[in-house]
This record gives structure tokens, C-alpha cells and sequence, in this order.
């Protein structure tokens, strides 16, 4: 195994790992935005207000991105044990 076969592998599961949380990230994050505004514009200021919207999010992320999630991590395992043998050498 040469050290571009580690970096290769290094770079696709950094891709693969940014790839599968920015949905959640993003989601999160505009989510949290827009209670922050609700709450400034109607100053509850209460801080377990935000947790069920982002839990609901996140949930929302995981049925309609699962599936595309799913993809891209077995084809990143498959591609990572399909080149064992070359890596091994």
C-alpha cells in the first residue's frame, strides 16, 4: 500500500463523511435560525423551545434522505473491500 492509496482512501471517506452531514447541518441550522427569530420576535425566551423542532428535522433528514444516504455509504464500503486485495499488496 502506497502512501497515495492511504491519502485516496483519506480524502474519499472525508468526502463521504461531509457529504452525509451537511443535510443534518443544514437542516439544523435553519431550523435553529428560524425559532431564534420566533422567539426574538415574540420574546419567549425559553432554551428547551428549539429541541423538538431540530429532533423533528433531523428526523425529517433521516426518511427523506435515508435512502441516498444509504447508497452512498455502501458504495463507499463496497468500493473500500472491493480493492482489498489491491490494497494489501
Amino acid at each position: 500500500m502506497t502512501p497515495d492509496n492511504i491519502l485516496q482512501i483519506g480524502q474519499q471517506a472525508l468526502k463521504v463523511a461531509f457529504l452525509l452531514s451537511l443535510p443534518f447541518l443544514g437542516f439544523t441550522l435553519a431550523v435553529g435560525l428560524l425559532i431564534s427569530i420566533f422567539q426574538a420576535v415574540t420574546q419567549i425566551q425559553e432554551p428547551t423551545l428549539t429541541f423538538l423542532p431540530k429532533l423533528l428535522a433531523v428526523f425529517a433528514v433521516m426518511l427523506l434522505l435515508g435512502p441516498w444516504m444509504l447508497h452512498m455509504m455502501l458504495d463507499y464500503a463496497q468500493g473500500i473491500f472491493g480493492q482489498l486485495a489491491a490494497y494489501v499488496r
